[in-house]
């Protein structure tokens, strides 16, 4: 599954105690639709929790308001609130990430592409460039 949003806040890496790393972030995925008899425009916005285990270096370049595109697959979390109120999240788990942007004040428009390989082979710096050797992730 491949979702499309902005982070609503710099990712963080988190270390569990067998020392394993996981970025954590959440993204918004905005979008709209004109109901049935109606000229005016709904607009909605879905958060979305997203974890992701392959390689900490990344976080550093998922920053608030960032576009990014996920793939990955998708779980519900659901639990009672402290008043006993039944509750859930959507989390994303995911296997790849794609930057289309920096936030919108940015004026810098490179792009950045990681990818789950388990064939060794390079990660890329965006789309149609060679593979790099110094980048960080």
């Amino acid at each position: 599954m491949e979702i499309v949003g902005r982070l609503t806040k710099d990712a963080k890496v988190e270390t569990l105690k067998n020392e394993k790393q996981v970025v954590n972030f959440s993204i918004a995925i905005n979008d709209s639709y004109k109901p049935k008899g109606s000229d005016e425009l709904v607009k909605i916005t879905t958060y979305v929790n997203c974890s992701y285990w392959i390689n900490p270096g990344i976080a550093q370049y998922l920053t608030k308001g960032s576009l990014v595109e996920l793939s990955g697959r998708i779980g519900v979390n659901a639990y009672k609130d402290m008043q006993d109120e039944a509750k859930a999240s959507l989390t994303f788990h995911v296997n790849s990430i794609k930057m289309h942007g920096k936030p919108k004040t940015a004026n810098d428009e490179t792009a950045i592409s990681v990818k789950n390989s388990k064939s060794n082979q390079p990660l890329n710096a965006g789309e149609g460039t060679e593979p790099s050797d110094d980048l960080p992730f």
